[in-house]
């Protein structure tokens, strides 16, 4: 999907939600656990629920990794049943020397490689450059560079000085943005930070940014957007656990689908005002 079929999306179904399949196999209702694969099960019913209320999923590759090979054939299963109308991200933080980041971008990008074409893959920018520019060979497909993250490990080294007035997320952006364009780099910046937008789009004003922290981690999604919107709307909030586990019951899907129209609901409003 490029940027103008996202920007499309948006408009299409007033939402900038992006749904997080953060699937833990021990959080899912027990009926679903005599399933063939439980896990892609309750995520085909948490698509089919809320894929009107949504413009993306993100799936967090780690509660996939951590199965094993049962885990690769949910998250591979989980990848085709996405609705080809939404922005689909590897939520897989990768990001090494140049060969074998060439590699990770096959894993998530190339399906006759791996089974999956995902949109955009999430990449730890550390390493520099050859981390970060094998992910942009691909045609409409996007490097999604952390940036500014919520936890609270961040303070470690994102908000280190590195130059007068700079800090190391600073010029994380300013030399990103260099490597690709606003077409195929987002960056990831974390909700709780919602003032720090204000420093984010100085340096990136036109870029995507996709805020996890909403919802289950206290971030405000009117801040969010009072800082970090802009004309395109610009941004994909994303809200995981607070969507997909709604319930535990067997009317989890259906609450599911309750809060990411609540969800959705809201940001109609926000960008109906813009």
């Amino acid at each position: 999907m490029n940027r103008t079929e996202l920007i499309e999306q948006i408009r299409t179904k007033k939402s900038f939600l992006c749904i997080g399949l953060d699937t833990d196999i021990t959080k899912i209702p027990e009926h679903l656990l005599d399933a063939e694969d439980p896990v892609y099960e309750f995520n085909k019913q948490i698509i089919d629920a809320t894929k009107e209320y949504c413009v993306s999923y993100k799936i967090n590759t780690a509660f996939y990794e951590s199965r094993g090979l049962a885990g690769w054939q949910s998250l591979i299963r989980t990848w085709n049943e996405l609705p080809k109308d939404t922005f689909s991200i590897a939520d897989a933080k990768r990001g090494d020397i140049g060969n074998t980041s060439e590699m990770y971008a096959k894993a998530f990008f190339q399906a006759e490689s791996s089974g999956m074409s995902f949109d955009s893959v999430t990449v730890a920018p550390y390493m520099g450059a050859d981390s970060v520019k094998p992910f942009l060979k691909f045609e409409n497909k996007w490097a999604i560079v952390l940036a500014l993250t919520s936890n609270e490990g961040s303070k470690d080294f994102q908000f280190l000085p590195v130059a007068e007035e700079t800090m190391l997320f600073e010029r994380v952006i300013q030399t990103v943005s260099g490597w690709g364009t606003n077409d195929n780099i987002m960056f990831v910046v974390g909700a709780t930070r919602g003032e720090s937008f204000l420093t984010i789009r100085k340096h990136a004003p036109d870029h995507f940014l996709l805020v996890p922290g909403v919802g289950a981690q206290g971030g405000n999604l009117q801040d969010v957007c009072q800082y970090g919107m802009n004309k395109d709307c610009g941004l994909l909030i994303n809200s995981s656990r607070a969507v997909i586990y709604a319930s535990s019951g067997k009317d989890f899907a259906e609450a599911a689908a309750a809060e990411a129209r609540k969800v959705q609901n809201e940001m109609k409003r926000i960008l109906e005002s813009m």
